[in-house]
């Protein structure tokens, strides 16, 4: 589409007949019941799968990624959004993350400041994965309809799961490695290894990524101290079902 071209055909004209497929995770179909059946209620074809990444693929290029507000401030501080969202980007170009909820609740937290979330959206931006908004999941339905007609009645594109690559190279796994520890990240894991040059090197010597590594604060470190410091032990039945709450809300 050129960038003159204008949006009415894609928000007015409806070709009888033609209605879009959404492939949708199973385990996000079980979560998000009301997703689901409202697409169908809409027109559109669901077919749910188990996804390796992402929660919906709309074409052969777009695959999008719902996180409620609350799944994503907690994200932030304690899973790997990031990683998991470049790696959807570098299989589906047109990746974004739809982001569901109300997003001035951010300024209610206490844990993790809003600069740091706005900081986050920015990074996500300015790597060409977009933010799209929506206040509930009607709006939700009604957005990833909207996207998923454009992509295959309009772009003539069709909705298409894509393997991802098993075999990373050795840079790539050491990267990872490091971006999986709490609050690191892809962007800080390879000035960690720049500095450090392996994994190994940057455990040990932890005590000085404050002074070594822009961006890496006291908060951080001891958050990685915490990970790699203290005795296994296995979730207790709350915290399980926490864990599961909050997986659930993805």
């Amino acid at each position: 589409m050129s960038g003159s071209e204008s949006l009415t055909p894609f928000i007015e004209k409806k070709q009888k007949g033609e209605e879009p497929t959404i492939i949708m995770d199973s385990r996000e179909a079980s979560s998000a019941k009301k997703i689901h059946s409202g697409l169908t209620e809409k027109g559109a074809t669901v077919k749910t799968q188990m996804l390796e990444k992402g929660d919906y693929i709309l074409s052969d290029q777009c695959a999008v990624e719902r996180k409620t507000v609350n799944d994503f401030v907690y994200t932030l501080t304690r899973r790997f959004l990031f990683e998991q969202l470049f790696r959807l980007k570098d299989v589906y170009p047109k990746s974004l993350i739809v982001l569901e909820g109300y997003l001035p609740v951010i300024y209610k937290y206490s844990s993790i400041q809003p600069q740091a979330i706005w900081g986050a959206m920015f990074n996500l931006a300015k790597n060409g994965i977009a933010i799209v908004n929506t206040s509930n999941q009607k709006e939700t339905v009604d957005f990833l309809y909207t996207a998923a007609k454009q992509e295959q009645i309009v772009e003539k594109r069709s909705a298409i799961v894509h393997a991802f690559k098993k075999c990373d190279t050795l840079s790539d796994s050491q990267v990872y490695f490091v971006a999986s520890l709490p609050s690191i990240g892809r962007e800080k894991a390879t000035s960690i290894l720049k500095s450090y040059q392996t994994p190994i090197n940057a455990l040990i010597n932890i005590d000085d990524w404050e002074k070594a590594v822009h961006g890496l604060g006291p908060v951080i470190t001891n958050r990685v101290k915490d990970v790699l410091n203290t005795p296994y032990k296995e979730n207790t039945p709350e915290e399980e079902e926490k864990k599961e709450n909050c997986q659930q809300a993805k």
